[in-house]
């Protein structure tokens, strides 16, 4: 343990690595406050005053315009400030820590899972609304376990362990481009008519990043009882999820936990058709606590895989 302490000080990207996780998990920046959450503001700003449908391809150039214009910035931005730090671990660390987004997801999933059990829908559907770009008004408990749910899982594999992956490879500059990046996906998801083509260029560049590391947690979490069973099911449906990186991670918890995800949903004003996918059985609280736990015990062993290949790839071994 004395060595494996020493190596973690000795090397400056993992100490930035653990240092985040745990001022991250002691003094987490609340969801309201978080400058994520502004950036997504100025999104939807920006969209208002550029989004216009009149024609499909201008609109598709005007996303992509649009999704270049914030993100350059922000990259240009973060390169200077990096030269005139006078410690490169602390910018680092600071980095992966507005990156990181873990206590939101168990903070959530605690007041969902305490509106469910007491069957207070009014309750669920405001504490989820602020997570998710479909109506939560309209929703029933079988609608707001399976939203729940499935919000929870992609939180966990886009905001944690995206994140962690892009900083593996890309440092802290890396894992913040793409939180900016996965949020401005969900600013202007296309599953909304109004941002039907505008937010498709940014929706395929973000399906693109999160392809290798949505797939490699995927794999850890399949590893456990019945896996070969559960990765036979989840390979028939993940063809018929739209996008890959999701689609295993959706697939094969909703296969592993018999939980049923996916089916309509009502977008906007817009009903939305979606493959079912997963098992029969219907979320509710008792699921959800369940799928958290394992979400959780995954994401601390890819914290440690993480870690463990880092230091023997910095060290030659």
């Amino acid at each position: 343990m004395e060595a494996y302490l020493h190596l973690i000080y000795a090397n400056g990207s993992l100490l930035a690595l653990w240092g985040a996780l745990l001022f991250h998990l002691l003094i987490p920046i609340p969801h309201s406050a978080h400058p994520v959450t502004l950036w997504h503001k100025f999104a939807e700003l920006l969209a208002s005053k550029v989004n216009r449908q009149h024609h499909y391809q201008q609109s598709y150039l005007s996303g992509t315009l649009a999704w270049l214009f914030m993100i350059i910035p922000a990259i240009a931005v973060l390169y200077a400030l990096k030269t005139l730090v006078w410690q490169p671990i602390l910018f680092e660390l600071a980095l992966l820590l507005l990156s990181l987004d873990w206590r939101t997801q168990e903070t959530l999933s605690r007041k969902l899972i305490t509106a469910l059990s007491a069957q207070d829908k009014v309750t669920a559907r405001q504490e989820l609304a602020p997570y998710v770009n479909r109506n939560t008004q309209t929703l029933s408990a079988l609608g707001l376990g399976k939203a729940s749910a499935e919000t929870l899982i992609m939180g966990f594999g886009r905001n944690v362990i995206c994140v962690l992956f892009w900083y593996a490879i890309l440092g802290g500059i890396g894992a913040l481009t793409y939180r900016l990046l996965a949020e401005l996906a969900r600013a202007w998801s296309p599953s909304r008519q109004e941002y039907a083509p505008f937010g498709l260029p940014i929706v395929r560049v973000v399906a693109v990043l999160d392809f290798i590391p949505l797939r490699l947690f995927s794999l850890l979490l399949l590893l456990g009882k019945n896996m070969r069973h559960t990765w036979s099911r989840a390979a028939e449906q993940i063809p018929t999820w739209p996008l890959p990186g999701p689609a295993w991670l959706l697939c094969i918890i909703g296969c592993k936990l018999e939980l049923a995800l996916g089916g309509p949903a009502i977008y906007g004003s817009q009903k939305s058709l979606r493959s079912k996918v997963g098992g029969r059985i219907a979320p509710a609280a008792i699921h959800l606590s369940q799928l958290q736990s394992l979400l959780a015990w995954r994401t601390c062993a890819w914290i440690m895989l993480q870690s463990l290949i880092t230091a023997a790839i910095l060290h030659g071994i």
